[in-house]
């Protein structure tokens, strides 16, 4: 085998192994974020009237938010210091035992008060391996890429996301078949009970990853940072707020469509939930499907040029869904959301290479970590709050729409201007990751 055979072998290997464990990563966490929205409400608060109940769980969503840029900074300073391959086992690890703990917690009627402090505990203890997580699994795919590959290699890391809808999605369709009672009895504990298998699986995957040669270029010509916090913070702060703009829509999109519209259909418009998860399922599939399409696209016609159309598009589509989910029928719904899930993750494939290249290879983890997961706890975690408070405030769904299209107008402008500062142009593709 060649030594270019043997790279492209280890730059496959690395972009499956990112694939497989930010799917295993983003079912747990999707799995809470759909049992926010069907369960947690009733039976970690109970005692509080349905409006109160959804909000509090939303609240325990935003949590896993919060602790993301902790787990940013901890697993970032590691991935920049002792390299990429060993923090992602460490995250791999660590969320899938705060997953299937959670799935053996009592309830509010058993152990009282000390149930959702322990469901705050654990969701923490999620928010905190997914920061760590989704930063390294960018890089260890982007960072093997061959030549003018980064974008699609830094796509094998996105695909996890709506993979992980799907498996999350699938878990809860196939269990709210149960009976009411069974269902909220034990049938929701079973999709984190799983976790601890597919953990396993991912551990053999990604055990079998090489190390970025990205960072083994940095050790050998000892550049290594000591404090990449503080290097990011004071070198490169405007990178880093641009960083975490351009990701509002890539990031929040999927809670506005799996937590809240999930739970206005459910709740409000009266939409049975086995229906509204089917609707939610083929959404996923159809990002799954669509959204690599996006790195080709940014590859073919550069980077900008397709940001720029996919996120005109999504800001168009975005009342059409919202408009489409409150006929109330299942088939309107599919087609508002999926248009949405398409544009939407069509671009959402191009960020993970858009911020790589932002940031020098010293500090890179650590930098794209922490644009990604304060944009988490800032925007995309206290979406379905927001939207919720919008909606309750206002008794209007508009309120919640104009916010959407908001963020994505936010995303379209900050993402043009990091590519501008990176030197990337307005009609280029971006280079496989920088070189510094």
């Amino acid at each position: 085998m060649t030594t270019v055979d043997a790279k492209l072998k280890a730059a496959r290997r690395a972009g499956l192994g990112s694939f497989i464990g930010t799917t295993i990563e983003w079912y747990d966490f999707y799995i809470y974020s759909t049992a926010s929205a069907l369960v947690f409400g009733p039976l970690f608060f109970t005692g509080t009237s349905q409006a109160a109940g959804i909000l509090a769980s939303f609240a325990t969503l935003w949590v896993g938010f919060l602790a993301r840029p902790l787990g940013g900074v901890v697993f970032g300073h590691l991935g920049d210091r002792i390299g990429r391959q060993k923090t992602l086992v460490v995250t791999l690890v660590l969320m899938g035992l705060a997953t299937a703990a959670i799935g053996v917690l009592p309830t509010f009627a058993t152990a009282g008060v000390l149930a959702p402090l322990l469901l705050v505990l654990l969701r923490c203890l999620q928010g905190i391996a997914v920061g760590g997580e989704w930063g390294g699994a960018v890089l260890i795919g982007a960072e093997h890429a061959p030549k003018g590959r980064g974008i699609l290699f830094g796509a094998y890391a996105q695909q996890g996301s709506p993979a992980g809808s799907i498996l999350a999605t699938l878990a809860f369709v196939l269990i709210t078949r149960l009976p009411d009672e069974a269902f909220m009895t034990w049938g929701w504990r079973i999709p984190f009970l799983l976790s601890a298998l597919l953990v396993v699986v991912g551990l053999v995957i990604r055990l079998r990853v090489e190390e970025s040669p990205e960072f083994l270029r940095v050790r050998r010509q000892e550049a290594i940072v000591r404090a990449p916090l503080r290097e990011v913070l004071t070198k490169h702060p405007k990178t880093l707020v641009l960083g975490v703009l351009a990701s509002s829509i890539g990031i929040a999109a999927t809670y506005f469509i799996t937590t809240f519209i999930l739970s206005w259909s459910t709740t409000e418009i009266g939409m049975d939930r086995s229906v509204m998860l089917d609707v939610l399922l083929v959404y996923s599939i159809g990002q799954f499907v669509t959204q690599p399409f996006g790195a080709f696209a940014a590859e073919r016609f550069g980077v900008a040029r397709t940001v720029g159309v996919l996120l005109t598009i999504n800001l168009i589509t975005v009342p059409v869904m919202y408009l489409l989910v409150g006929t109330g029928g299942a088939v309107p719904a599919a087609v508002g959301i999926t248009a949405v899930g398409i544009t939407g993750g069509m671009n959402y494939a191009i960020l993970a290479g858009l911020l790589a290249q932002a940031f020098p290879a010293n500090v890179r983890y650590t930098g794209i970590s922490l644009s990604y997961q304060l944009c988490s706890a800032l925007i995309g975690g206290t979406a379905p709050i927001i939207s919720q408070g919008l909606f309750t405030g206002t008794g209007s769904i508009v309120a919640v729409s104009v916010y959407h299209m908001f963020l994505v107008a936010v995303s379209l402008l900050c993402s043009l201007w990091v590519l501008a500062r990176s030197k990337a142009g307005a009609d280029q593709a971006v280079p496989a990751v920088q070189r510094s």
